[in-house]
Protein backbone atom coordinates (compact mmCIF):
# COMPACT_ATOMS: atom_id res chain seq x y z
CA UNK A 1 0.00 0.00 0.00
CA UNK A 2 1.40 3.63 -1.08
CA UNK A 3 0.71 6.34 0.92
CA UNK A 4 0.17 8.87 -1.26
CA UNK A 5 -0.34 11.78 1.51
CA UNK A 6 2.57 11.17 3.24
CA UNK A 7 4.85 11.20 0.84
CA UNK A 8 3.26 14.83 -0.96
CA UNK A 9 3.71 15.94 2.59
CA UNK A 10 7.73 15.25 2.65
CA UNK A 11 8.04 16.98 -0.52
CA UNK A 12 6.34 19.82 0.36
CA UNK A 13 7.99 19.78 3.52
CA UNK A 14 11.34 17.44 3.64
CA UNK A 15 11.88 15.59 7.37
CA UNK A 16 14.58 14.39 8.79
CA UNK A 17 15.50 11.04 7.23
CA UNK A 18 14.36 7.99 9.80
CA UNK A 19 14.89 4.22 9.08
CA UNK A 20 11.28 2.30 8.59
CA UNK A 21 11.06 -0.05 11.66
CA UNK A 22 10.54 -3.81 10.34
CA UNK A 23 6.91 -5.29 10.71
CA UNK A 24 7.63 -8.27 13.27
CA UNK A 25 5.19 -10.42 10.87
CA UNK A 26 2.93 -9.70 8.14
CA UNK A 27 -0.08 -8.28 8.09
CA UNK A 28 -2.52 -10.62 7.85
CA UNK A 29 -5.91 -10.08 5.98
CA UNK A 30 -8.22 -12.53 7.20
CA UNK A 31 -11.50 -13.44 5.09
CA UNK A 32 -13.64 -15.38 7.74
CA UNK A 33 -16.61 -15.93 6.02
CA UNK A 34 -17.44 -16.32 1.71
CA UNK A 35 -20.81 -15.54 2.56
CA UNK A 36 -21.71 -11.94 1.47
CA UNK A 37 -24.91 -10.16 0.35
CA UNK A 38 -24.00 -8.96 -2.92
CA UNK A 39 -22.06 -10.64 -5.87
CA UNK A 40 -20.13 -7.40 -6.77
CA UNK A 41 -18.31 -7.81 -10.24
CA UNK A 42 -15.01 -7.72 -9.03
CA UNK A 43 -15.39 -9.89 -6.46
CA UNK A 44 -11.95 -11.87 -5.96
CA UNK A 45 -13.10 -14.55 -3.48
CA UNK A 46 -16.54 -15.07 -5.18
CA UNK A 47 -18.80 -14.69 -2.68
CA UNK A 48 -22.53 -15.72 -3.32
CA UNK A 49 -25.23 -15.43 -0.52
CA UNK A 50 -24.81 -18.78 0.52
CA UNK A 51 -23.44 -20.57 3.36
CA UNK A 52 -20.18 -22.36 2.61
CA UNK A 53 -19.07 -25.12 4.27
CA UNK A 54 -15.94 -26.04 6.62
CA UNK A 55 -15.34 -22.73 7.54
CA UNK A 56 -12.86 -22.38 10.52
CA UNK A 57 -15.05 -22.49 13.64
CA UNK A 58 -14.89 -19.72 16.52
CA UNK A 59 -12.24 -21.97 18.16
CA UNK A 60 -10.28 -22.20 15.49
CA UNK A 61 -10.53 -18.53 14.91
CA UNK A 62 -8.91 -18.34 18.30
CA UNK A 63 -6.61 -20.82 18.03
CA UNK A 64 -5.02 -19.41 14.58
CA UNK A 65 -5.42 -15.76 16.58
CA UNK A 66 -3.50 -16.94 19.33
CA UNK A 67 -0.06 -18.30 16.86
CA UNK A 68 -0.31 -14.92 14.96
CA UNK A 69 0.38 -12.96 18.21
CA UNK A 70 3.20 -15.76 19.26
CA UNK A 71 4.65 -15.00 15.70
CA UNK A 72 4.75 -11.24 16.04
CA UNK A 73 2.02 -9.96 13.45
CA UNK A 74 -0.08 -7.38 15.17
CA UNK A 75 -2.50 -5.79 12.40
CA UNK A 76 -5.56 -8.38 11.61
CA UNK A 77 -7.86 -7.11 8.70
CA UNK A 78 -11.33 -8.64 8.81
CA UNK A 79 -13.02 -9.80 5.53
CA UNK A 80 -15.18 -11.55 4.06
CA UNK A 81 -17.29 -12.02 2.33
CA UNK A 82 -19.54 -10.04 4.74
CA UNK A 83 -17.68 -10.56 8.00
CA UNK A 84 -20.47 -8.98 9.83
CA UNK A 85 -22.44 -12.27 8.57
CA UNK A 86 -20.65 -13.92 10.89
CA UNK A 87 -22.35 -14.47 13.94
CA UNK A 88 -19.35 -14.75 15.90
CA UNK A 89 -17.98 -11.68 14.79
CA UNK A 90 -17.98 -9.35 17.37
CA UNK A 91 -16.27 -12.22 19.93
CA UNK A 92 -13.86 -12.44 17.62
CA UNK A 93 -13.29 -8.67 17.09
CA UNK A 94 -13.16 -8.25 21.08
CA UNK A 95 -10.68 -10.90 21.11
CA UNK A 96 -8.50 -9.56 18.66
CA UNK A 97 -8.86 -6.26 20.35
CA UNK A 98 -8.28 -8.20 23.65
CA UNK A 99 -4.70 -9.60 22.43
CA UNK A 100 -3.24 -6.08 21.28
CA UNK A 101 -3.64 -6.10 17.51
CA UNK A 102 -4.51 -3.35 15.96
CA UNK A 103 -7.96 -4.63 13.90
CA UNK A 104 -9.68 -3.34 11.16
CA UNK A 105 -13.10 -4.41 9.51
CA UNK A 106 -13.29 -4.77 6.11
CA UNK A 107 -17.50 -4.09 4.58
CA UNK A 108 -19.50 -3.57 2.43
CA UNK A 109 -21.42 -1.41 4.71
CA UNK A 110 -24.83 -2.24 3.51
CA UNK A 111 -25.28 -4.15 6.95
CA UNK A 112 -24.11 -0.95 9.05
CA UNK A 113 -27.36 0.52 10.19
CA UNK A 114 -28.81 2.47 13.29
CA UNK A 115 -29.47 -0.99 14.99
CA UNK A 116 -25.76 -2.17 15.13
CA UNK A 117 -23.64 0.96 14.52
CA UNK A 118 -23.51 1.41 18.77
CA UNK A 119 -22.37 -2.70 19.13
CA UNK A 120 -19.68 -1.74 16.01
CA UNK A 121 -18.28 1.63 18.08
CA UNK A 122 -18.10 -0.60 21.00
CA UNK A 123 -15.81 -2.71 19.12
CA UNK A 124 -13.19 -0.13 18.95
CA UNK A 125 -11.90 -0.94 15.44
CA UNK A 126 -8.88 0.89 14.55
CA UNK A 127 -10.51 0.96 11.19
CA UNK A 128 -13.62 0.65 9.09
CA UNK A 129 -13.47 0.34 5.34
CA UNK A 130 -16.27 0.04 3.24
CA UNK A 131 -16.14 -0.15 -0.31
CA UNK A 132 -17.65 2.33 -2.93
CA UNK A 133 -17.70 1.81 -6.70
CA UNK A 134 -18.94 4.96 -8.20
CA UNK A 135 -21.23 7.59 -7.49
CA UNK A 136 -24.90 6.09 -6.91
CA UNK A 137 -26.09 3.85 -10.32
CA UNK A 138 -22.52 2.87 -11.15
CA UNK A 139 -21.96 1.58 -7.51
CA UNK A 140 -25.38 -0.43 -7.47
CA UNK A 141 -24.27 -1.50 -11.31
CA UNK A 142 -20.88 -3.07 -10.01
CA UNK A 143 -23.17 -4.38 -6.32
CA UNK A 144 -25.64 -5.84 -8.27
CA UNK A 145 -28.08 -4.35 -5.95
CA UNK A 146 -30.04 -0.95 -6.06
CA UNK A 147 -29.93 1.27 -3.11
CA UNK A 148 -26.20 -0.31 -2.26
CA UNK A 149 -24.43 2.81 -2.52
CA UNK A 150 -26.90 4.80 -0.35
CA UNK A 151 -26.43 1.99 2.27
CA UNK A 152 -22.87 1.68 1.80
CA UNK A 153 -22.90 5.80 2.03
CA UNK A 154 -24.89 5.69 5.21
CA UNK A 155 -22.48 3.22 7.04
CA UNK A 156 -20.27 5.83 6.12
CA UNK A 157 -21.60 8.94 8.58
CA UNK A 158 -23.14 6.25 10.76
CA UNK A 159 -19.51 5.54 11.52
CA UNK A 160 -18.13 9.07 11.22
CA UNK A 161 -20.71 10.35 13.61
CA UNK A 162 -19.47 7.53 16.14
CA UNK A 163 -15.81 8.42 15.81
CA UNK A 164 -14.99 5.77 13.94
CA UNK A 165 -12.03 6.02 11.24
CA UNK A 166 -13.47 5.56 8.09
CA UNK A 167 -12.49 5.08 4.87
CA UNK A 168 -13.88 4.61 1.11
CA UNK A 169 -12.23 2.02 -0.94
CA UNK A 170 -12.50 2.01 -4.71
CA UNK A 171 -11.43 -0.32 -7.22
CA UNK A 172 -10.34 1.23 -10.88
CA UNK A 173 -11.58 -0.33 -14.06
CA UNK A 174 -12.79 1.25 -16.90
CA UNK A 175 -16.49 0.60 -16.26
CA UNK A 176 -16.21 3.44 -13.06
CA UNK A 177 -13.14 5.42 -14.15
CA UNK A 178 -15.96 8.26 -14.75
CA UNK A 179 -17.17 8.41 -11.30
CA UNK A 180 -13.49 8.56 -10.06
CA UNK A 181 -13.51 12.35 -10.11
CA UNK A 182 -16.90 12.42 -8.20
CA UNK A 183 -15.55 10.06 -5.46
CA UNK A 184 -12.90 12.22 -4.27
CA UNK A 185 -15.35 15.47 -4.53
CA UNK A 186 -17.44 12.99 -2.22
CA UNK A 187 -14.60 12.52 0.41
CA UNK A 188 -14.05 15.82 0.95
CA UNK A 189 -17.34 16.58 1.09
CA UNK A 190 -18.08 14.47 3.36
CA UNK A 191 -15.07 14.97 5.24
CA UNK A 192 -13.81 11.24 4.82
CA UNK A 193 -10.72 10.23 6.62
CA UNK A 194 -9.11 7.92 4.42
CA UNK A 195 -9.10 6.57 0.75
CA UNK A 196 -7.79 3.62 -0.55
CA UNK A 197 -7.84 3.45 -4.35
CA UNK A 198 -7.27 -0.19 -5.51
CA UNK A 199 -6.30 -1.21 -9.45
CA UNK A 200 -7.69 -4.33 -10.60
CA UNK A 201 -5.94 -7.49 -9.84
CA UNK A 202 -6.88 -10.37 -12.03
CA UNK A 203 -8.41 -12.29 -9.62
CA UNK A 204 -11.85 -14.04 -8.99
CA UNK A 205 -14.21 -12.24 -10.45
CA UNK A 206 -11.79 -9.62 -11.55
CA UNK A 207 -10.16 -12.06 -13.34
CA UNK A 208 -12.94 -12.88 -15.49
CA UNK A 209 -13.47 -8.75 -15.91
CA UNK A 210 -9.97 -8.37 -16.67
CA UNK A 211 -10.83 -7.21 -20.22
CA UNK A 212 -12.40 -4.04 -17.84
CA UNK A 213 -9.17 -3.05 -16.83
CA UNK A 214 -8.24 0.79 -17.21
CA UNK A 215 -5.96 1.13 -20.39
CA UNK A 216 -2.83 2.87 -19.29
CA UNK A 217 -3.50 6.05 -20.43
CA UNK A 218 -6.90 5.91 -18.41
CA UNK A 219 -4.65 4.63 -15.19
CA UNK A 220 -2.18 7.93 -15.80
CA UNK A 221 -4.40 9.98 -15.85
CA UNK A 222 -6.11 8.88 -12.89
CA UNK A 223 -2.95 8.91 -10.88
CA UNK A 224 -2.58 12.68 -11.68
CA UNK A 225 -6.06 13.65 -10.54
CA UNK A 226 -5.21 11.44 -7.23
CA UNK A 227 -1.92 13.24 -6.81
CA UNK A 228 -3.45 16.52 -7.72
CA UNK A 229 -6.70 16.26 -5.21
CA UNK A 230 -4.19 15.00 -2.56
CA UNK A 231 -1.74 17.90 -3.01
CA UNK A 232 -4.43 20.38 -2.92
CA UNK A 233 -6.51 19.21 -0.05
CA UNK A 234 -2.85 19.21 2.05
CA UNK A 235 -2.27 23.06 1.08
CA UNK A 236 -6.01 23.66 1.88
CA UNK A 237 -4.99 22.24 5.35
CA UNK A 238 -7.37 18.93 4.84
CA UNK A 239 -6.19 16.25 6.54
CA UNK A 240 -7.82 13.20 4.21
CA UNK A 241 -5.64 10.42 3.86
CA UNK A 242 -5.05 9.08 0.27
CA UNK A 243 -3.23 5.49 -0.32
CA UNK A 244 -3.27 3.00 -3.30
CA UNK A 245 -2.98 -0.89 -3.96
CA UNK A 246 -2.05 -3.45 -6.28
CA UNK A 247 0.35 -1.66 -8.54
CA UNK A 248 3.66 -0.54 -7.07
CA UNK A 249 4.40 1.42 -10.42
CA UNK A 250 2.24 4.20 -8.64
CA UNK A 251 5.67 5.01 -6.83
CA UNK A 252 7.44 5.60 -9.66
CA UNK A 253 5.23 7.97 -11.14
CA UNK A 254 4.43 10.08 -7.79
CA UNK A 255 7.90 10.69 -8.37
CA UNK A 256 7.52 11.72 -12.33
CA UNK A 257 4.42 13.71 -11.18
CA UNK A 258 6.31 15.63 -8.71
CA UNK A 259 9.17 16.38 -11.39
CA UNK A 260 6.42 17.75 -13.57
CA UNK A 261 4.93 19.89 -10.73
CA UNK A 262 7.50 21.45 -10.03
CA UNK A 263 8.82 20.41 -6.63
CA UNK A 264 12.86 20.62 -6.10
CA UNK A 265 15.24 18.06 -6.84
CA UNK A 266 16.30 17.74 -3.17
CA UNK A 267 12.60 17.40 -2.10
CA UNK A 268 12.34 14.64 -5.07
CA UNK A 269 15.48 12.76 -3.85
CA UNK A 270 14.24 12.85 -0.76
CA UNK A 271 11.11 11.00 -1.80
CA UNK A 272 12.99 8.88 -3.63
CA UNK A 273 15.04 7.55 -0.62
CA UNK A 274 11.89 6.98 1.15
CA UNK A 275 10.55 4.84 -1.56
CA UNK A 276 13.28 2.77 -2.18
CA UNK A 277 12.82 2.16 1.72
CA UNK A 278 9.60 1.20 1.39
CA UNK A 279 10.08 -0.82 -1.38
CA UNK A 280 6.94 -1.74 -3.10
CA UNK A 281 5.12 -5.07 -3.29
CA UNK A 282 5.22 -7.21 -0.17
CA UNK A 283 3.05 -10.19 -1.15
CA UNK A 284 3.95 -13.27 0.89
CA UNK A 285 6.61 -10.94 2.73
CA UNK A 286 4.60 -8.35 4.45
CA UNK A 287 1.42 -9.04 3.58
CA UNK A 288 -0.49 -12.16 4.19
CA UNK A 289 -4.22 -13.89 3.86
CA UNK A 290 -6.47 -16.19 5.61
CA UNK A 291 -8.79 -17.74 3.54
CA UNK A 292 -12.92 -18.85 5.06
CA UNK A 293 -11.00 -22.37 4.76
CA UNK A 294 -8.16 -21.45 7.05
CA UNK A 295 -5.88 -21.78 3.71
CA UNK A 296 -2.96 -19.32 3.82
CA UNK A 297 -2.09 -17.37 0.41
CA UNK A 298 0.63 -14.70 -0.09
CA UNK A 299 -2.18 -12.18 -0.34
CA UNK A 300 -6.08 -12.14 -0.73
CA UNK A 301 -5.69 -11.76 -4.88
CA UNK A 302 -3.53 -15.54 -4.69
CA UNK A 303 -6.95 -17.40 -3.78
CA UNK A 304 -6.12 -19.87 -6.67
CA UNK A 305 -2.57 -20.54 -4.77
CA UNK A 306 -2.34 -22.69 -1.19
CA UNK A 307 0.70 -22.33 0.79
CA UNK A 308 -1.27 -24.71 3.52
CA UNK A 309 -4.13 -24.87 5.68
CA UNK A 310 -4.00 -23.38 9.75
CA UNK A 311 -5.87 -27.01 10.58
CA UNK A 312 -2.86 -28.63 9.32
CA UNK A 313 0.13 -26.21 10.26
CA UNK A 314 0.74 -23.20 12.17
CA UNK A 315 0.43 -20.17 10.07
CA UNK A 316 3.76 -19.59 11.50
CA UNK A 317 5.64 -22.61 10.00
CA UNK A 318 3.23 -22.39 6.87
CA UNK A 319 4.67 -18.22 6.29
CA UNK A 320 8.24 -19.20 6.72
CA UNK A 321 8.35 -22.36 5.13
CA UNK A 322 10.47 -21.76 1.31
CA UNK A 323 10.40 -24.94 -0.16
CA UNK A 324 7.27 -23.88 -1.76
CA UNK A 325 8.93 -21.98 -5.32
CA UNK A 326 6.53 -18.69 -4.97
CA UNK A 327 6.99 -18.27 -1.70
CA UNK A 328 10.85 -18.26 -1.89
CA UNK A 329 11.22 -16.17 -4.91
CA UNK A 330 8.55 -13.49 -2.97
CA UNK A 331 11.08 -13.59 -0.09
CA UNK A 332 13.98 -13.39 -2.47
CA UNK A 333 15.71 -9.64 -3.42
CA UNK A 334 15.88 -8.93 -5.95
CA UNK A 335 13.23 -11.05 -7.06
CA UNK A 336 13.47 -13.17 -10.25
CA UNK A 337 11.83 -11.48 -12.81
CA UNK A 338 12.28 -11.75 -16.09
CA UNK A 339 10.79 -9.08 -19.18
CA UNK A 340 10.40 -5.52 -18.90
CA UNK A 341 10.27 -5.94 -15.21
CA UNK A 342 14.43 -7.68 -15.05
CA UNK A 343 15.06 -4.77 -16.48
CA UNK A 344 13.17 -2.29 -15.04
CA UNK A 345 15.56 0.70 -13.18
CA UNK A 346 12.90 1.06 -10.43
CA UNK A 347 12.73 -2.69 -9.05
CA UNK A 348 13.75 -1.06 -5.20
CA UNK A 349 10.78 1.09 -5.20
CA UNK A 350 7.98 -1.41 -7.05
CA UNK A 351 9.60 -4.74 -6.19
CA UNK A 352 8.29 -6.42 -9.39
CA UNK A 353 5.21 -5.12 -9.06
CA UNK A 354 1.91 -7.32 -8.53
CA UNK A 355 2.88 -10.85 -9.80
CA UNK A 356 -0.02 -12.51 -9.79
CA UNK A 357 -0.92 -10.33 -12.81
CA UNK A 358 1.78 -11.99 -14.20
CA UNK A 359 1.20 -15.42 -13.50
CA UNK A 360 -2.51 -15.38 -14.46
CA UNK A 361 -2.41 -14.05 -17.91
CA UNK A 362 1.25 -16.01 -18.56
CA UNK A 363 1.08 -18.40 -16.14
CA UNK A 364 4.97 -17.79 -15.08
CA UNK A 365 5.14 -15.76 -11.34
CA UNK A 366 8.09 -13.65 -12.41
CA UNK A 367 7.05 -12.59 -16.38
CA UNK A 368 6.72 -8.80 -16.64
CA UNK A 369 3.37 -7.63 -14.34
CA UNK A 370 0.68 -6.64 -18.15
CA UNK A 371 -0.56 -4.05 -15.04
CA UNK A 372 2.77 -1.87 -15.23
CA UNK A 373 1.61 1.54 -16.94
CA UNK A 374 4.63 3.27 -17.27
CA UNK A 375 6.46 3.71 -20.73
CA UNK A 376 10.06 1.55 -21.88
CA UNK A 377 11.41 5.06 -21.34
CA UNK A 378 10.35 5.82 -17.83
CA UNK A 379 11.72 2.30 -16.72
Amino acid sequence: MLRISHYIKELLEPKEFQPSRKLTGPVVIWNLIRRCNLTCKHCYSISADKDFPNELSTNEVLVVMADLKAFGVSVLILSGGEPLLRQDIFEISQAAKNMGFYVGLSTNGTLIDQANIEQIAAMNYDYVGISLDGIKETHDYFRRKKGAFDASLNAVRLCHDQGIKVGVRFTLTQDNQRDFPLLLELVAHENIAKFYLSHLNYAGRGNKNRKTDVHHAMTREAMDLLFDTGLRLLQAGKNHEFVTGNNDADGVFLLNWAQRRGFTDSAIEHVHHQLEQWGGNSSGVNIANIDNLGIVHPDTFWWKYSLGSVRERLFSQIWTDISDPLMAGLKQSPRPLQGRCATCMHQRICGGNTRVRAWQTTGNFWAEDPGCYLTDEEI
